[in-house]
């Protein structure tokens, strides 16, 4: 699956509720990587991403130009040590993919790191989501 593919089952508000500040735009990748890049994890957790595509979304339709800018890219973030909640919504094209994925790992990493213990624990017991087993 491509990163522009991907539905989420649900949405992520793009403002803060306590907040009057709007969320922050960057006109292409390499400039919200250049200062976001090297980030620290835990100051600054990234907890979801959505990647849009098409006039439903605010973007354009896809040309068949992977140069073409024609996604937003919104980028959901925690500053955990001042409680706050942070978008940032970024410019792409499909070309920017694996530098968004590179990105993204070690993010991904560092959640699963956070919540590793769970998978440890003893005596969880199982709850019933749907029908389906969980736990």
């Amino acid at each position: 699956m491509r990163l522009w593919e991907a539905n989420h089952s649900y949405y992520c508000s793009e403002s803060n509720f306590y907040s009057r500040d709007p969320h922050t735009k960057w006109d292409m990748w390499s400039s919200f990587v250049e200062e976001f890049g090297n980030s620290d994890l835990d100051y600054n957790l990234v907890f979801r991403w959505d990647w849009y595509e098409g006039d439903d979304w605010g973007a354009g339709e896809y040309n068949g130009d992977d140069y073409y800018r024609n996604g937003r890219l919104l980028m959901f973030f925690i500053m955990q040590r001042k409680g706050i909640f942070a978008c940032h919504e970024i410019s792409v094209c499909r070309a920017d993919e694996p530098s968004v994925i590179t990105f993204l790992k070690p993010r991904l990493a560092y959640l699963r790191d956070l919540w590793a213990p769970l998978d440890s624990a003893a005596g969880i017991p199982v709850h019933t989501v749907g029908g389906d087993d969980v736990g």
